[in-house]
């Protein structure tokens, strides 16, 4: 297996898996043939693109956003709230703790700002933020989608849950950063 598979299997299915009902997803970034594999596994309206996608969105219809690459930013969060429905979250690569710690750290406080739930999650070597208005990513995971996904490499229910369990130092350096 492939550090890409791992990581077009978890930007896809986390968000999607935690999400009750989402009908309208944007994934925004580096757009592989995998990780349109994994996005076709779900269903709803799908659409791939660049950043300016949102900016060609003009009402709050979107239930998952997705960002492969890239940085958010206050303008970008501004799109992201124009156009997220208000049960609606997002999910995002970041740098991890042992790489970046502030970058974490700041991309947590960033869409802290917007969102109930800010949580990061790893897997293989990489590290993501899932941000949620509504839905936690461990305790609303939808078992009835998690657990039928087929012909995957990494991801599981199991792997979802754990992916968000952090060693205790790294936990407690993000205590009251991150929005569990």
């Amino acid at each position: 297996m492939s550090e890409n598979q791992a990581f077009n299997e978890m930007m896809v299915h986390t968000p999607l898996c935690t999400h009750k009902e989402a009908q309208n997803v944007l994934i925004i970034g580096k757009i592989s043939d995998g990780l349109k594999s994994e996005a076709s596994k779900h269903s709803g309206n799908i659409e791939f693109g660049d950043i300016s996608i949102l900016t060609s969105k003009d009402e709050k219809n979107i239930d998952v956003i997705i960002f492969t690459e890239g940085n958010l930013d206050d303008m970008i969060l501004a799109n992201i709230q124009r156009v997220l429905n208000d049960d609606g979250l997002i999910a995002f690569a970041t740098d991890s703790f042992h790489k970046d710690e502030e970058k974490l750290k700041s991309d947590l406080e960033l869409v802290g700002k917007n969102f109930w739930i800010a949580m990061p999650y790893r897997f293989g070597h990489s590290t993501a933020i899932l941000a949620s208005k509504k839905y936690h990513p461990t305790a609303d995971i939808i078992l009835q989608r998690s657990d039928l996904l087929n012909d995957l490499e990494y991801y599981s229910t199991e792997i979802h849950h754990a992916s968000f369990v952090f060693p205790a130092s790294q936990h407690k350096a993000l205590t009251g950063i991150a929005k569990r």
